[in-house]
């Protein structure tokens, strides 16, 4: 069960308030301690070959930062999957067009893992220790990639190495930028969330996250990303399953 609606706006608004304080305190510190930053960004993102911090830091927060951090955290108050619990069964769409849904892609006991992202440079950079995962494990389990809203828009908090996408006006939209996580060969079923975001809001997935569903319900629930998102740990789920 969630929130009920009166403690989830007084939940939205502390949340709200939360943020509002956050990006008022790093633009001070931008100011004032612009090498602390630096230094700070640097150490989160160690591990991503793909970060620059000359295409991050001008739009660090910034008015789109505090949208899409509001919307993160808005939507994570709403979050109520859990291990053990039942799996949300949420319609997505297949590149074709055809409407289906996530259960769709179970198949007897066999654990369906989720990829939940879109195409920033991060995700695009750990579809390969995804297809790792698949090349190890499809002999007994199923993967499945749900394409969600884009993270980071051009229109939205974007950064000068993004994948120029606007904002998904419609489906189509939404459906062609799926098609570039195709070029790289997935090796698994790539689908899309529908325009009113329901996968996405129903698991909490923005900006990606990594589930293993089994016989409709949740084995793994992996942390938001892009810092804690960790197909290892998708790894030792399979791996003391396959045991």
């Amino acid at each position: 069960m969630g929130l009920p609606w009166p403690g989830l706006w007084l939940k939205r608004l502390w949340v709200l308030l939360q943020v509002a304080l956050h990006v008022a305190v790093g633009k001070i510190q931008l100011i004032l301690c612009p090498r602390r930053v630096k230094q700070h960004i640097m150490a989160m993102n160690r591990k991503n070959p793909t970060f620059s911090y000359d295409n991050w830091v001008p739009t660090l927060f910034s008015t789109q930062y505090f949208w899409f951090i509001l919307k993160v955290r808005w939507q994570r108050l709403e979050d109520t999957t859990e291990e053990g619990g039942l799996a949300p069964n949420c319609p997505v769409v297949c590149l074709s067009g055809r409407s289906c849904n996530i259960w769709d892609f179970m198949q007897d006991n066999r654990p369906l893992v989720l990829n939940f992202g879109s195409c920033t440079p991060s995700f695009l950079l750990k579809l390969d220790q995804f297809k790792r995962l698949i090349e190890d494990f499809s002999s007994i389990a199923d993967f499945l990639i749900i394409y969600i809203e884009e993270a980071h828009a051009s229109d939205g908090w974007a950064f000068k190495n993004n994948v120029n996408i606007r904002t998904h006006r419609n489906l189509q939209d939404r459906l062609q930028a799926a098609h570039l996580l195709l070029d790289r060969r997935p090796q698994c079923p790539v689908v899309v969330d529908t325009m009113k975001n329901q996968s996405s809001q129903l698991y909490a997935a923005l900006p990606e996250r990594l589930y293993v569903l089994q016989e409709g319900r949740i084995l793994y629930k992996g942390k938001s990303g892009p810092w804690n998102y960790h197909p290892e740990e998708v790894r030792a789920v399979l791996e003391k399953l396959h045991s």
